[in-house]
């Protein structure tokens, strides 16, 4: 009987086997994975996205990160235009303005750098940080623009995103101005807005929380926030616009 016993009982260096046989299918299956994607290496960025899915699927990353390899893709193919705050949404300031003019712009906007112009909106001086004022203000020493305003990075807006980002941050700067191809300012591209391209809307406490773009008034009027996409205008009114 003792024997028999002795037979029957668990053999903790079975479950043991067991675990390692586990693993080395789990392992198998990567191996496996990635064999057939080197092997049949995809000829597109189609073909690609469709092996990033299956991997997905496969439970090897969480949607979260696909989200993230598709939105850095993506930026690939965009340029400045495609993302660029335009030049009628710019708030600017001009290289003359006295500091108690500066003061009540920064505050009502809530930014924190601020493209500086001379002449006109296109002759660009540089950029202004609001946080460059504050010694200024607590010390009421006297203000001039020209010691405070810094270089502004001035680019196409053929500029492709990923490019961007890179020289943006080599150079240390968190906005460019854009120019079109008649070399006036169409509009600003800061780096929040290539990073949201990437991993989605960034929200901070300044933003408005209940900015709504589309809003009913009545059967026949409705108030369109001018900078609504048109993918939203589109989808919301059932329109076809391009």
């Amino acid at each position: 009987m003792s024997d028999i016993s002795e037979r029957s009982d668990p053999n903790p260096s079975d479950a043991g086997r067991d675990d390692s046989v586990r693993n080395e299918s789990n392992r198998r299956g990567v191996r496996e994975w990635l064999s057939d994607l080197f092997s049949d290496e995809p000829e597109n960025l189609h073909e690609l996205m469709e092996l990033l899915r299956d991997a997905a699927a496969r439970q090897m990353f969480d949607d979260e990160a696909l989200n993230i390899i598709f939105g850095a893709l993506h930026v690939g193919d965009m340029h400045a235009r495609d993302i660029m705050i335009p030049r009628s949404a710019l708030v600017i300031v001009q290289e003359s303005q006295p500091l108690e003019e500066l003061l009540p712009i920064i505050i009502e906007s809530r930014h924190s750098r601020f493209p500086v112009v001379g002449d006109d909106v296109d002759d660009i001086k540089g950029i202004l940080h609001a946080k460059d004022l504050l010694p200024l203000v607590l010390d009421q020493s006297e203000f001039s623009m020209k010691d405070c305003i810094r270089t502004a990075s001035v680019i196409p807006e053929s500029k492709r995103l990923n490019v961007l980002l890179q020289e943006l941050r080599e150079q240390r700067y968190h906005m460019a101005v854009v120019l079109d191809e008649y070399a006036t300012v169409a509009g600003l591209v800061a780096v929040e807005d290539i990073l949201e391209e990437i991993v989605g809307e960034i929200a901070d406490e300044t933003d408005p929380q209940d900015l709504i773009a589309i809003q009913r008034i009545d059967d026949q009027r409705y108030h369109v926030a001018a900078l609504t996409p048109i993918e939203d205008f589109n989808e919301h009114f059932g329109a076809g616009l391009n």
